[in-house]
């Protein structure tokens, strides 16, 4: 929004793909910004690709670690802000916008079942929905995949807790 001069509210359709971790993955091709101009795609509006892919990616992925550094406390307040505004979308929906949720994935996208992964959704009636038929392109496929891996790697170790 900032990149863009205008405010977060006028930032839509911005999805987090996959762990609550540094390998997530914010993905900007289904979003969109208004300007004074009117609405435009995100990477139109701000022509950037390099920043979008690189330094953004990165800035989005270790923003926990930033607010635990800056505050010398934990980011437990920033989880609780995220967390009312997650209930709030569910409670009230989303409109036809969607958001970002962890979810227990059901296959979509090629993300192996069973695992909770973050999706872009639509919640109507206090039921949400995994928004389905979004263009992946190859970059943005290594990065959910990758994402998905750690994931995979945590179930995995959780696991052979669970049968010592």
């Amino acid at each position: 929004a900032s990149k863009a001069g205008t405010s977060v509210e006028k930032v839509k359709n911005v999805i987090i793909w996959g762990n609550h971790s540094s390998t997530q993955y914010p993905d900007v091709n289904h979003g969109t910004v208004v300007l004074p101009d009117g609405e435009s795609s995100i990477r139109a509006a701000l022509k950037d690709d390099n920043w979008l892919n690189g330094d953004f990616i990165k800035t989005v992925q270790k923003r926990g670690a930033a607010i635990i550094a800056a505050r010398k406390l934990s980011s437990a307040m920033s989880a609780a802000k995220a967390i009312c505004d997650h209930m709030r979308d569910w409670w009230f929906g989303t409109e036809g916008e969607f958001v970002s949720m962890g979810v227990v994935s059901d296959g979509s996208y090629g993300i192996p079942e069973g695992i909770v992964y973050s999706y872009p959704v639509t919640i109507k009636d206090q039921k949400w929905e995994i928004v389905q038929g979004l263009t992946i392109d190859d970059f943005s496929r290594e990065k959910m995949d990758a994402t998905a891996k750690e994931l995979l790697e945590e179930k995995e170790s959780c696991d052979s807790f669970m049968q010592e």
